[in-house]
């Protein structure tokens, strides 16, 4: 017999050493992949492993005398975020071993590294409907002085009794004012039959509270629908859009040919709104999910300025592999007064990364990403442009 049984204390001072170890670990820039648009890191800022100890194991030898794991954590991924009092706080998607979601608030003082989770996760209130799982929140300070939180909220299908995997997704809508305690407000309703990826936009528009959609007729499937929406409504405290326009569609042969959805709610700035969003595509390995910018008009924001249709972020190395392979996915992001950009995202359905730039860099990329020029030919001739233009300039010097 090879298993080691080791007494409780000793294997709890371990599991804690392991688990300080891990939270106080440095994340070091990854000097492997430079494209001078974001710096990576060597290691995820949110996995499994970082969520508390007593969240996973009965700590009283009495009643688990083999200190095993009775409520084990499968995966921490797809985060909100938000500065708050100083410190970068992160609510990310965090899945049992019985594949329910719930959230919890980790926080670090430089968003890079050192996250630790609060003690307790959030008790996020029912409606009468009660939800089967939530997730992929979205915080949003609103300029009403309430901090929002949008997720995806699922509920069996009832109307498919026989189909033990149909659902539907809503708009879940809660909100708080000190991140601890939360008032639960019914879901949005709109036109759509499904919906997974509500934002609220961070301000009125017209006096109104507006919110970028994702009308879609399954809920995988996008059906007739599909793309980021938009609507608005007068009353927060019973969400209701009567019209959806789509601000950004899918397109064949892009990144964005399957369906495509908003990120976190967008960053502000002289030149416009700026969004982050995934786009999803087929290949022969399945759905490839990467995140693409956009920019939108500041007086409206519902008209799209630029879009170069290409992606900005694609999974790159370990991020490739997980649960849900090939994915990444972002539903956080954090401007800092000194101008740096904190971008969190998900890789394959596991695990928690942050990418870091600057919003000048990202204005820059915005403005002068050429667009996609629409199929090969002209790709090609779009980067014989360059060359060429690149050559020119070597010549002269």
């Amino acid at each position: 017999m090879n298993h080691i049984v080791l007494p409780f204390a000793k294997k709890l001072e371990m599991l804690q050493q392991r688990h300080d170890q891990l939270i106080g670990q440095p994340n070091e820039p990854l000097d492997t992949y430079d494209n001078g648009i974001f710096q990576r890191y060597q290691n995820p800022v949110l996995t499994a492993g970082h969520t508390p100890l007593h969240w996973r194991y009965d700590l009283n030898p009495e009643t688990n005398p083999y200190c095993l794991e009775r409520l084990g954590i499968n995966s921490v991924f797809n985060t909100g975020a938000i500065e708050w009092q100083g410190k970068v706080i992160l609510i990310p998607r965090i899945e049992s071993n019985d594949v329910k979601s719930f959230f919890g608030i980790a926080e670090s003082e430089n968003g890079i590294d050192n996250f630790g989770f609060r003690d307790y996760p959030i008790i996020m209130p029912q409606t009468d409907d009660p939800d089967m799982n939530v997730y992929d929140m979205r915080l949003i300070a609103h300029e009403d002085g309430w901090i929002y939180g949008t997720f995806c909220s699922e509920r069996k299908d009832k109307s498919r009794p026989e189909d033990t995997s149909a659902a539907i997704a809503q708009c879940g809508i809660a909100r708080t004012k000190d991140l601890e305690h939360w008032e639960r407000l019914p879901d949005l309703k709109s036109p759509s039959p499904q919906q997974r990826n509500a934002v609220l936009h961070p301000e009125f528009v017209n006096g109104q509270y507006a919110f970028y959609t994702r009308p879609m007729d399954g809920f995988i499937e996008t059906g007739g629908g599909g793309g980021i929406g938009w609507g608005t409504c007068p009353d927060i405290t019973n969400a209701v859009i009567e019209k959806e326009i789509i601000i950004d569609s899918k397109k064949y042969h892009t990144v964005k040919e399957v369906k495509n959805g908003l990120g976190p709610a967008p960053l502000k700035t002289d030149i416009g709104w700026l969004h982050l969003a995934h786009g999803v595509r087929r290949t022969a390995a399945g759905l490839r999910y990467v995140l693409y910018l956009f920019l939108c008009d500041l007086e409206k924001p519902w008209l799209v300025t630029r879009n170069p249709v290409r992606h900005f972020l694609a999974p790159h190395g370990i991020e490739r592999v997980g649960d849900v392979s090939n994915v990444v996915f972002s539903n956080g992001w954090v401007m800092r007064q000194n101008g740096e950009v904190l971008i969190y995202y998900g890789s394959s359905d596991t695990r928690v990364h942050v990418v870091t730039t600057t919003i000048d860099i990202l204005k820059d990329y915005i403005l002068n990403t050429p667009d996609d020029p629409g199929n090969t030919f002209a790709c090609v001739q779009q980067r014989r442009a360059l060359v060429e233009k690149n050559l020119a300039y070597l010549d002269k010097k």
